[in-house]
């Protein structure tokens, strides 16, 4: 049988639940929240006998009285690209990614991925996928076919069953440089990470500065930070010993959270504070993701604000 016809006759219960929260989306949404973003407004040229009125800007007549026309750039549909990070602290809390109720990070941001496709796919735009950790482990073609999706699809479920196994700790810079590097001019993107990163190979301003990269290359820029809220932000482990295992480096250490809670969650808001504020000066969409709202949830707020826009 060809890979191709595989893809299409493979439809899992994973795909299955992201094509239902899509459809649900757009029956209480009436329309796609991510239209409008594909024909954009070039110059006015100066009217001639013999050119077609449809152009014609009226309003600008109303105020010269002279006919111009509204020329766009070709109309073409939104080639987006949807990168996960699958590096280990995508891992975290331990829960199983077979139940829609009990995902980790990793699983959140492959179902939420998936719905995102499917509604991209819905509206005829063309997708693609990128996987990475310390380096780019997939960079998929961008193309608006049902198998195209159909194969998408398989990838992230085989990011879920570890047939598509991320390791190492996540390079985020440089890899959203090749991303940049290799992303189309004019096109959507949205990153799925939890910002984890370590001091020694990087700072919180390189990754920042790369997002900045795809933000210049003209790209409109979504990121979900996901994260656990009450283990991640507010540190809330209890009163009792344990030892921390860093799912990136295998690094252990042993301490009582209390200890260290004050200042743990003074550090990670004003972290946060910092990455919100710069994204915001850089004209990137920001949404907090927290993994215990479920992705259902998290999206649907999304895309009901930005229907609204």
């Amino acid at each position: 049988m060809p890979i191709e016809q595989q893809y299409i006759n493979h439809f899992s219960r994973f795909g299955m639940i992201a094509q239902q929260v899509v459809e649900g989306f757009l029956t209480g949404l009436h329309k796609s929240p991510f239209h409008g973003f594909s024909v954009e407004f070039a110059e006015h040229k100066i009217y001639n006998q013999g050119d077609s009125t449809k152009n014609i800007d009226w309003k600008l007549y109303a105020r010269t009285e002279k006919l111009f026309l509204k020329e766009f750039e070709e109309e073409t549909n939104v080639r987006s690209t949807v990168i996960v990070d699958i590096s280990g602290s995508m891992n975290f809390p331990k829960a199983s990614n077979r139940s829609v109720d009990s995902l980790n990070k990793l699983g959140f941001s492959a179902y939420a991925a998936a719905s995102i496709l499917f509604l991209l796919n819905k509206q005829r735009d063309a997708s693609g996928v990128v996987l990475f950790d310390e380096t780019v482990r997939l960079h998929s073609e961008i193309k608006g076919s049902k198998t195209h999706l159909t194969y998408l699809i398989q990838q992230l479920e085989n990011v879920l069953s570890n047939e598509f196994k991320g390791s190492g700790v996540s390079h985020l810079s440089d890899c959203l440089h090749q991303i940049a590097s290799q992303s189309p001019k004019r096109g959507m993107v949205t990153l799925f990470t939890d910002f984890s990163f370590h001091s020694h190979k990087e700072d919180l301003d390189n990754i920042l500065q790369a997002l900045q990269h795809l933000r210049y290359n003209g790209n409109e820029v979504l990121i979900f930070n996901v994260l656990d809220r009450g283990l991640e932000e507010e540190f809330n482990f209890g009163n009792r010993p344990h030892k921390f295992v860093d799912l990136e480096t295998g690094n252990e250490i042993k301490m009582t959270p209390m200890d260290f809670k004050e200042k743990y969650q003074s550090e990670k808001s004003r972290q946060l504070r910092y990455i919100k504020e710069k994204l915001l000066n850089f004209g990137i969409e920001y949404v907090e993701a927290d993994i215990n709202d479920g992705f259902t949830s998290v999206l649907e707020n999304y895309l009901v604000k930005r229907s609204l826009l």
